[in-house]
């Protein structure tokens, strides 16, 4: 937790450069973290279609937007087959980049159109990579359910009054959440380790996954 949502917490917290594949929105300060690869969310990309659907009736825009949310969805339905694999789909996939770029490249006159075809630009190679590595999604939804408690707890309590306190609550928050996917009950299992720590002063080691929850 910091006051700050820039790009200097995230280097912060990625000390090293990270060598997996980043699932996020399109907020810019991820720019900043160095990755092998980078997934955008689509359904942040869908949502901001329908978004300015709403205000902008120009037949620009609802070109672009019609053509750019059959695309994605093209891209998420080829994903959903059972037969699904980069080898199978090679040329399908070349096929959607090939659309992306048209998309993007074009010249338009519309701001919210122009907007989003910057966006496609920016991030055309951070689109499909769900399809060229099949155990990563095409969405941070996961990521978003794992921080909604947070997240309802910093609306309730209107933040901390201490740096002190943020650390506090966010270690809390991660050695619960960590025991509750690894199949503990949080509660219990801190008891023990406290039990354990004033019986032997050792804090004891934590515990391995049981399972993996969702």
């Amino acid at each position: 937790m910091d006051r700050s949502r820039g790009s200097p917490v995230l280097k912060q917290f990625f000390k090293e450069s990270f060598h997996g594949i980043l699932v996020t929105d399109f907020y810019a300060a991820y720019d900043a973290v160095a990755w092998r690869e980078h997934q955008c969310c689509l359904f942040h990309l869908l949502n901001e279609l329908q978004k300015v659907n709403q205000r902008n009736a120009s037949e620009e825009w609802l070109s672009f937007a019609k053509k750019t949310k059959r695309l994605m969805q093209d891209a998420l339905r080829l994903r959903a087959q059972k037969d699904f694999s980069p080898e199978r789909y090679r040329s399908r996939i070349d096929r959607f980049y090939e659309r992306l770029l048209d998309l993007a490249l074009s010249h338009y006159a519309d701001a919210d159109t122009c907007r989003l075809a910057n966006r496609l630009k920016k991030y055309r190679d951070e689109l499909f990579v769900f399809l060229t590595h099949p155990d990563v999604p095409a969405t941070n939804n996961h990521a978003e359910r794992e921080i909604r408690t947070a997240v309802l707890m910093r609306k309730i309590i209107y933040g901390n009054r201490s740096a002190d306190g943020a650390l506090t609550q966010s270690v809390l928050m991660t050695v619960f959440r960590t025991l509750k996917r690894r199949g503990y009950n949080p509660i219990e299992t801190l008891v023990y380790a406290l039990r354990d720590t004033i019986r032997t002063g050792q804090l004891p080691p934590f515990p391995p996954v049981i399972i993996s929850n969702d």
